[in-house]
């Protein structure tokens, strides 16, 4: 059982990707209302070794010599991974130990407008960064961030990525109705994607409930209205939660195991993942499909959010 690894988890961008994580969880820069993972407990943009280098380091060595390589190794989990500050290290680890295998790195972007942020991550092969607003007040109502971060120093950030990165850069923006679909703002937000020239914006919107109550995911239909919006070349639809079925690695046992736990009580994401042994990421790639095909329901209460098996 690894403490800082998990997976590999499939993923249509990443095929089986090894997760690496840098930090505990919820140590992130922002504290999304969307988060699926939870609310932000550390709100933070200090910059320290959150996880000791040498156990990440040990940890990985110990997967090398037991299990073949995945297709990607990603700096990603459940908290934001350039906060910690040997980022740059574990990546130069990585490659020097495996230099065949592609490494991504999952992040808010909300540090890069650091450069020794930047220059840490620049050795990495695909960087995914997120952008859900181009204004100052939107920013602040969908990902409230840490007082020192505001919206132009975050899009200069990545700006100033695309200048110096050689790698893919693969910009996410989540879609979050009444928050962020405004004409003013996708107008805004197709300026900033224009300066930062990405590779590819990858729209995504909410599967399951986040942190605040009674948010709504976007439609296919409404996602699409803003591609045709944006008319650009490089912008993508995710693909929806139950595609994930099709990967091979998606383990029907590991479905019914989650399936038999809420049957006998409901369970927040965190109970899952402690009860089964399984990284919370790996536990939502589960619940995404399970809510999907209708099996299982989500209802918030005063502790979170609980899943319930479908009467």
């Amino acid at each position: 059982m690894y403490k800082y690894l998990f997976g590999p988890v499939p993923s249509r961008r990443l095929g089986m990707s090894l997760g690496v994580d840098l930090v505990p969880k919820k140590v992130c820069s922002l504290d999304c209302v969307y988060c699926e993972v939870g609310k932000t407990t550390k709100l933070t943009t200090e910059q320290k070794e959150y996880i000791k280098f040498d156990k990440i380091k040990d940890e990985l060595n110990k997967y090398f010599e037991t299990n073949p390589d995945p297709d990607y190794i990603t700096f990603s989990g459940s908290g934001e991974p350039t906060l910690n500050i040997r980022i740059g290290e574990i990546l130069d680890f990585i490659k020097q130990k495996k230099p065949n295998i592609p490494v991504a790195v999952l992040t808010n972007g909300t540090l890069l407008y650091n450069k020794k942020a930047r220059e840490a991550i620049l050795k990495a092969d695909v960087i995914l960064p997120s952008l859900d607003a181009a204004t100052e007040s939107v920013f602040q109502k969908i990902n409230r961030p840490a007082n020192e971060i505001n919206i132009t120093k975050y899009i200069q950030g990545l700006i100033d990525l695309r200048k110096e990165f050689k790698g893919k850069i693969w910009l996410e923006i989540f879609i979050l109705p009444d928050y962020n679909n405004a004409i003013n703002e996708l107008t805004k937000l197709k300026n900033a994607i224009l300066k930062i020239n990405p590779d590819s914006v990858q729209l995504n919107t909410l599967d399951r409930p986040g942190v605040v109550a009674n948010l709504r995911g976007a439609t296919k239909n409404e996602l699409q209205e803003i591609v045709n919006f944006w008319n650009l070349d490089n912008v993508e639809i995710i693909a929806a939660a139950p595609e994930r079925k099709n990967i091979q690695s998606y383990r029907s046992d590991t479905e019914t195991a989650i399936i038999e736990t809420i049957a006998r009580r409901p369970c927040t994401l965190d109970d899952l993942s402690k009860i089964l042994g399984l990284h919370v990421n790996e536990v939502n790639k589960y619940l995404d499909v399970l809510e999907a095909d209708g099996k299982i329901k989500s209802i918030q209460q005063e502790r979170g959010v609980f899943y319930h098996t479908r009467e």
